[in-house]
């Protein structure tokens, strides 16, 4: 048997986010992650992780049962764990499937993994928990604003072979902050084009038309992308989706 993995869920559906939008995929959400953002719409991945070991070959014939060509390997933070290079090695030879990978950006096994699309979420300081019900002593306040960005991990993820994408979360209430700390960033990093660059409205809900006006100025202004989540129109916030 091949080694195992904590999963929280696997389901296909249409992949809601970024330049593979509208496309059926096969996803596989990991429960773990080294991050634990105020608005995660997937806390039983983060915050309060739920799942079991799920052996990798039984991933992978879920993967060929589901009867997509892509699979999306996403979580809590899919990085964390070194099982991820034998994940995405099998996922592609095996069961001969286009690989997405979505992370943070702050870690990497140290095998590397397979991937097509690396589908990167720097965390901006939007994401911090601060005064958090979740975390009343603030151990995750300092933990998560210490370990949300590392510019060498980005700039190792975006000089690997392949297709990638970098998707920002912004919040209306600090779109104008969000985009200037985006612009910081970049301007660090080397390896992207601006149409590799998405602005995703934060919310378990569609945003406002103020906000998603605000967010296509934006992206108008700089060539970037404004990254729909067409799996919120369609489902709305629900597991499985």
């Amino acid at each position: 048997m091949t080694s195992a993995i904590p999963i929280s869920e696997t389901f296909t559906s249409i992949q809601g986010e970024g330049k593979l939008t509208g496309v059926p995929s096969f996803f596989v959400r990991v429960s773990g992650c080294n991050l634990r953002c105020v608005w995660c719409d997937t806390p039983y991945a983060s915050w309060n992780a739920e799942g079991t070991g799920t052996p990798i070959d039984a991933l992978v014939e879920l993967a060929r049962a589901s009867k997509v060509r892509h699979a999306v390997l996403t979580g809590g933070e899919p990085m964390m764990f070194e099982q991820l290079t034998e994940l995405s090695a099998q996922l592609a030879s095996a069961a001969k499937m286009h690989i997405t990978i979505e992370t943070a950006g702050t870690l990497i096994p140290s095998r590397g993994v397979m991937c097509d699309l690396m589908s990167i979420s720097p965390k901006l300081a939007n994401s911090t928990p601060r005064n958090d019900a979740r975390d009343p002593l603030g151990v995750w306040t300092t933990r998560h604003e210490d370990r949300r960005l590392d510019t060498a991990v980005l700039q190792q993820l975006l000089d690997r072979e392949g297709d990638r994408q970098l998707k920002f979360v912004v919040r209306h209430e600090t779109l104008s902050e969000d985009v200037v700390e985006i612009d910081g960033l970049l301007n660090q990093l080397t390896g992207w084009k601006p149409d590799d660059v998405l602005l995703m409205p934060e919310g378990l809900t569609s945003p406002t038309d103020e906000h998603r006006t605000g967010v296509i100025g934006f992206c108008l202004d700089r060539g970037w992308r404004y990254a729909h989540r067409l799996h919120i129109e369609l489902f709305g916030n629900k597991r499985g989706t």
